[in-house]
């Protein structure tokens, strides 16, 4: 039996009959960029978002981008964040002028553990960056308190985490403002790059719509030096459609966590765990193992696709290394990323190809 990772040849195939005419009705109105559509998707994610703004932008880096020049982030400025993440949460710091300071993860949820949070925190701390890792929400209760004794910004960095909810509420409200990204392989993916900001506070939003368009207040009045981070007609238009489908394809995504974990119990190897509480949306399904190489080896050899998310922390990475971090200084999420592995998930998993790679799985890595 042969399992990918990721299936979107096949979303497609049910899709293809809303899409394309869709993508004929931007064609129609010569809408590429900016336009109905993405003011339409605007409205219906922020909705979504249970927020009252969203701006759409080009990327979920450019979200990241621009929110944090929303909440102030400038030169010779320190911004949190956890080095168990994509790169893009810390370049996006970095376009600021900013220094990224990392704080380890709690190996439980993989998210930043906010114990060690205090202890970074500087005079010189502007803002913390929790990212929603695998579509498990932060600790954001614990966040917020600390953010508000120290006076600082909080930018969800929620990529990964579309339609998940912390106590109820979806996440993309939590903060003072919320990236996501609509990257293809994303829970809401686009047929390209694609990001939104979500805020509720009306002057993020105004900042954040200038920035997006060259600084652009009104039609050729620019009040300040911004960038070309616009979204694409054909990107909300697809966006839009697949919105529809997000709550049914998150629902599955969680039933096929459940039957992994159910699956894979006593196996000898470590899941993360999840708060009752809250609602993840398993953009990832990982696990953690010793000899990883071996393991992905093995399973690719019985025909089951995985990937690394991710092989290396960002503290680790040689774009970051004049930071002067050092291995050890974050043991939890070198740990992390040396065991991490992420099997197949995607709405379209069968039943049976969800016990076969659970089944070859502890083939592999046998019992406790």
């Amino acid at each position: 039996m042969r399992v990918p990772l990721l299936d979107l040849k096949s979303e497609y195939a049910e899709l293809k009959d809303k899409i394309l005419p869709a993508l004929d009705r931007v064609c129609q109105a010569a809408a590429f960029v900016q336009g109905a559509e993405v003011e339409a998707f605007e409205r219906e994610f922020a909705e979504f978002c249970g927020t009252r703004h969203c701006v759409a932008l080009s990327s979920g880096t450019a979200a990241l981008h621009v929110g944090l020049l929303a909440l102030g982030a400038q030169p010779q400025d320190e911004v949190i964040t956890s080095p168990n993440t994509f790169l893009a949460t810390a370049e996006a710091i970095s376009y600021c002028g900013a220094r990224p300071v990392f704080v380890d993860i709690d190996p439980a949820t993989a998210n930043l553990d906010p114990n060690l949070l205090e202890r970074a925190i500087t005079p010189r701390t502007r803002a913390i960056v929790p990212v929603h890792l695998y579509g498990r929400p932060a600790d954001m209760d614990s966040i917020r308190s600390i953010a508000d004794r120290h006076n600082l910004r909080i930018l969800e960095d929620a990529a990964q985490a579309v339609g998940a909810r912390y106590r109820g509420q979806r996440v993309g409200g939590l903060g003072h403002a919320a990236a996501f990204s609509f990257y293809p392989t994303k829970n809401l993916g686009a047929y390209g790059e694609g990001g939104a900001l979500t805020t509720d506070d009306d002057s993020l939003a105004r900042f954040a719509r200038a920035a997006r368009s060259h600084g652009e207040t009104s039609r050729y009045q620019h009040e300040f030096i911004g960038f070309n981070y616009r979204m694409q007609g054909f990107q909300s238009a697809v966006l839009r459609i697949k919105l529809r489908y997000l709550d049914v394809w998150t629902a599955r995504r969680s039933e096929i966590a459940d039957t992994y974990r159910l699956l894979l119990e006593g196996a000898n190897l470590t899941m993360p765990i999840d708060d009752s509480r809250d609602e993840a949306v398993y953009h990832q399904f990982v696990i953690y193992v010793n000899n990883r190489t071996d393991v992905i080896s093995q399973l690719a050899a019985a025909g089951i696709e995985t990937a690394v998310h991710y092989p290396k922390p960002l503290h680790l990475q040689p774009a970051y290394s004049a930071l002067g971090y050092s291995p050890s200084n974050f043991p939890r999420s070198e740990l992390a990323c040396e065991r991490v592995l992420s099997l197949p998930l995607f709405p379209g998993l069968t039943a049976e190809q969800i016990s076969y790679v659970a089944k070859t799985v502890i083939q592999i890595v046998g019992k406790k």
